[in-house]
């Protein structure tokens, strides 16, 4: 289903409206989930989320990865979920504008590797050294990780319950109010 929304962009403050796209499916062993997608054709700015069916409950997936054959564990984000990789510190917030998406376990780590490369980039002055060697490390680890070679923790917090992490050895933990 696609409409309009009467709302300016919220980047580019365009009156031509937001396309809002909603797409209804079911995904495999997850239920099902309503995409979401805002688009201003002006600026080309994108929003997508996913938004469950059914009530759910804020919580945290973990799941343990000590092979590369949990490389093809199937991750939901939702916009409202928190990445970490809880071995190595490392840590990605849902921002105002942050997006869901659906990947793996190594495209979660692309991202993170992604990310520092930016990071690594930008430094590049003798001044920054440290921040140069710790983004080599880094990414050096995320490597041996996709190898198996490495074994590491990925959480996933999400306090609104959209988010999972499908395979059988993934645990979920309800966030408590406490």
């Amino acid at each position: 289903m696609e409409s309009i929304v009467d709302q300016p962009c919220p980047l580019c403050n365009s009156d031509a409206g937001l396309k809002m796209i909603a797409l209804t499916t079911e995904i495999p062993y997850f239920g099902e989930h309503t995409q979401i997608t805002l688009v201003c054709d002006n600026c080309g700015w994108k929003q997508t989320d996913f938004i469950a069916a059914e009530g759910k409950v804020g919580g945290i997936w973990s799941i343990k990865i000590d092979s590369v054959d949990k490389m093809n564990t199937r991750i939901v984000r939702s916009s409202s979920g928190t990445i970490r990789i809880v071995d190595l510190d490392l840590e990605v917030e849902p921002g105002a504008s942050a997006s869901g998406y659906i990947t793996n376990i190594e495209g979660v780590i692309n991202r993170f590797e992604d990310s520092i490369g930016i990071i690594l980039r930008q430094a590049k002055t003798d001044e920054e050294f440290e921040t140069i060697q710790k983004c080599n490390e880094l990414l050096k680890k995320l490597m041996k990780m996709k190898n198996g070679e490495l074994q590491c923790t990925i959480e996933i917090i999400d306090p609104r319950g959209h988010s999972q992490i499908l395979d059988d050895d993934a645990v979920f933990s309800q966030i408590s109010d406490n």
